[in-house]
């Protein structure tokens, strides 16, 4: 037991003995109020006798035989000393009323014992069933957490190799083509993989890292597209210091780049990321290339989605709209 959990202990039984000594109608009696004390301490000592001795036969090892036995044996042992001390200290222990004039017989006082005692055997056994309950539930916790976080940390090392499976094929094509844009894209993935391995290994990042890595991710597909690229970028945000999960939104990004048309004026990409009151909106809508007909991969999005099921459970939305022209993907996340 934690030493400040022994303080607790003693601070509940100093209110509660005080609080019965106080309701008792025998205070002007000084050596009854000793006695009293006395049994009350004597009470204690069974609580605690059989909330370490002999609970443990009931729950856990489930030895109840043992356990009957020796409760059996603390309730009669402990009743019978305490007639026993009430015997000879008969004026004093088994005498009650307003002016002490009654007595209580043996009998009477032996029934009293066992009923106080078997009381305090059966407070200590429910409360030791409700301390394991407790115990058992807090080590459920911190499994499931434990479990939750390396199935996260798994997800999350997911995304580094395939995102620079994808990245090393576009600048392998800028290479192969001596495109002067070669250069810059290797910086700019050097950039990205540096927060990806080192900025990112926290549960939470800021909001500002995160765009800054959307936004250095979106520079490098440019470089990689010999035209034009239209891509129209929007991006409101109340405050950056808001904490996110590391490459939230990566996957989508991935898609709109893989999928979709980027070439087009009358149709550009739209990307959007608004936070306001705590509330994260992200969305990407393409025109989708119908020339494309790689269909190997996703595991991205799943990959999203599970994440998502465990860092923000029950606290965030995910949404896709895909038809034969266009692919639009948005998330809300309360942060």
């Amino acid at each position: 037991m934690k030493k400040s959990h022994i303080i607790y202990h003693i601070l509940i039984w100093i209110i509660i003995t005080a609080l019965l000594f106080l309701t008792s109608d025998q205070k002007t009696n000084i050596t009854h109020n000793l006695f009293y004390i006395f049994y009350t301490g004597v009470n204690i000592f069974i609580f605690y006798l059989t909330y370490f001795f002999i609970t443990p036969y009931f729950i856990g090892s489930k030895r109840y035989l043992p356990g009957i036995v020796y409760s059996v044996i603390l309730l009669f042992v402990t009743s019978f000393t305490k007639l026993v001390i009430a015997v000879y200290n008969s004026d004093i222990v088994m005498r009650y009323g307003d002016n002490l004039e009654k007595t209580l017989s043996k009998e009477q006082y032996f029934t009293s014992a066992l009923m106080i005692t078997l009381f305090f055997m059966l407070l200590s056994y429910g409360f030791r069933l409700a301390t394991n309950s407790y115990q058992i539930e807090q080590a459920r916790k911190t499994l499931e957490t434990e479990k939750l976080n390396a199935e996260l940390a798994f997800l999350k090392s997911q995304i580094n190799p395939h995102f620079l499976f994808n990245s090393l094929n576009n600048i392998y094509s800028l290479a192969y083509q001596k495109s002067d844009k070669a250069p810059e894209a290797i910086l700019k993935l050097s950039e990205i993989m540096r927060y990806m391995l080192y900025e990112s290994n926290d549960d939470k990042v800021s909001l500002e890292d995160e765009i800054n890595y959307l936004e250095n991710y979106i520079d490098l597909q440019k470089l990689r597209v010999k035209e034009h690229v239209y891509l129209e970028l929007k991006i409101n945000v109340d405050n950056y210091q808001h904490r996110v999960m590391p490459l939230l939104v990566i996957s989508f990004l991935e898609n709109v780049f893989k999928h979709g048309v980027a070439t087009d004026k009358e149709h550009p990409i739209r990307i959007t990321v608004e936070v306001q009151n705590s509330r994260l909106h992200f969305k990407a809508q393409n025109k989708k290339n119908k020339l494309n007909k790689d269909k190997t991969g996703g595991i991205g999005l799943t990959n999203l989605k599970r994440r998502l099921e465990l860092g923000y459970p029950n606290k965030h939305t995910f949404n896709i709209q895909d038809n034969d022209d266009y692919y639009s993907s948005e998330l809300f996340v309360y942060l």
